[in-house]
C-alpha cells in the first residue's frame, strides 16, 4: 500500500451519538407537544361546556356544568357521601374490580393457553365458548345479584365474565402464534410438554396477554359499577344510582370523573409494568 494512502486520516462517516441525541431530543419535544395539546383540548372542552351551560344553550339541569361537578366532588371529599366517606366508596368498587380482574385474568390465561396448546380440547369446548361469548354479559348482572345477593360477590362475578373473554382470546391466539421452530428446537433438546408450555409458549404469548390487560381492567370496573347500580350497599355505582334517582346530574358526572381517574391510574401502572417487562421491545416506530 502506498505511503500516501496510509497517511490519510480515517474519517468516520457514521455519527451515531449525534443521531441518537437528536432523535431523543425530537422524541422529548414531541412528547411535550402532545402533553400540552391534551391539556389545551381538555380545558377547551370543559370551558365550552361551562359557557354553553351558563348561557343555557344546553340545559344546565340535565347536563350540569364543570363547576358544579367539581363542587360535588369537593363536597364528597370534605363531607363524605350519604353512604360514608368517598375513599370508602372508591375502595369498595376498586376491591370488587381488582378481585374480579385477577380471577378473570388467571382463568382467561389458563384456559387460553390450554386450548391453544391442546387442539382436541379446543375442538370440544370451542363452540360452547363462542356461544357464551355471544351472550351480552351486562344482562348477567341481575342474575348474579339474585344468585349472590347485594354483597361484593355478585359484582366480582360480573367483573369476571367481562374480563375473561378478552384475556382468553388473546392468550389463545398468542399460544397459537408461537414460532413453531422454537417449539421444535425445544423438543429436540428434550423438553417435555410442560417445559415447552412454561418456557416457550407462555413467554411468547405474554405480549398478547398484556395487550388484553389494558382493556380488561376497564371491563372489570364496568362489571363492578353495573352490579352496584343494580343493587348494592356501597360503591361508586350506588352513588351513580342515587344521583340519578335525585336528578343530580352533577353527582352522576362526578362519579364518572372519579372512575376515569381510577382507570387512568390503573392504565399507567399496567403500562409501567409492561415497559419494565418488555424492555427489549421498541417503544415506537422510530425506536
Amino acid at each position: 500500500m502506498p505511503p500516501e494512502v496510509l497517511s490519510q486520516p480515517v474519517v468516520n462517516t457514521v455519527k451515531t451519538p449525534d443521531r441518537a441525541h437528536s432523535r431523543a431530543r425530537a422524541a422529548r419535544r414531541r412528547k411535550a407537544i402532545v402533553g400540552v395539546s391534551r391539556v389545551v383540548l381538555l380545558i377547551a372542552g370543559l370551558g365550552l361546556w361551562e359557557v354553553l351551560a351558563r348561557a343555557e344553550v344546553i340545559d344546565p339541569f340535565n347536563f350540569s356544568m364543570p363547576s358544579k361537578v367539581w363542587d360535588q366532588i369537593w363536597t364528597w371529599i370534605t363531607h363524605g357521601t350519604a353512604l360514608g366517606s368517598l375513599g370508602e366508596q372508591i375502595w369498595y368498587t376498586l376491591h370488587e374490580a381488582l378481585l374480579g380482574w385477577v380471577i378473570g385474568v388467571v382463568a382467561g390465561v389458563v384456559f387460553g393457553i390450554a386450548l391453544g396448546r391442546i387442539t382436541f380440547l379446543a375442538d370440544i369446548l370451542g363452540p360452547y365458548i363462542k356461544v357464551l361469548n355471544s351472550i351480552p354479559r351486562i344482562v348477567l348482572a341481575p342474575i348474579f345479584v339474585i344468585w349472590f345477593g347485594l354483597g361484593p360477590a355478585s359484582k366480582v362475578a360480573s367483573a369476571v365474565v367481562l374480563v375473561f373473554f378478552p384475556v382468553f382470546f388473546n392468550a389463545f391466539q398468542g399460544a397459537r402464534e408461537v414460532d413453531r421452530n422454537l417449539v421444535a428446537n425445544a423438543r429436540i433438546l428434550g423438553a417435555s410438554d410442560r417445559r415447552v408450555t412454561l418456557q416457550v409458549v407462555i413467554p411468547s404469548a405474554t405480549s398478547w396477554i398484556f395487550t388484553s390487560l389494558h382493556v380488561s381492567f376497564g371491563f372489570a370496573l364496568i362489571g363492578a359499577i353495573v352490579g352496584e347500580y343494580i343493587g348494592a350497599t356501597k360503591g361508586i355505582g350506588l352513588l351513580v344510582a342515587q344521583s340519578q334517582g335525585t336528578f343530580n346530574a352533577a353527582g352522576v358526572y362526578a362519579a364518572m370523573v372519579i372512575l376515569a381517574v381510577v382507570a387512568l391510574v390503573a392504565e399507567g401502572l399496567l403500562t409501567f409494568a409492561e415497559r419494565r417487562i418488555f424492555r427489549w421491545k421498541p417503544s415506537g416506530p422510530d425506536a
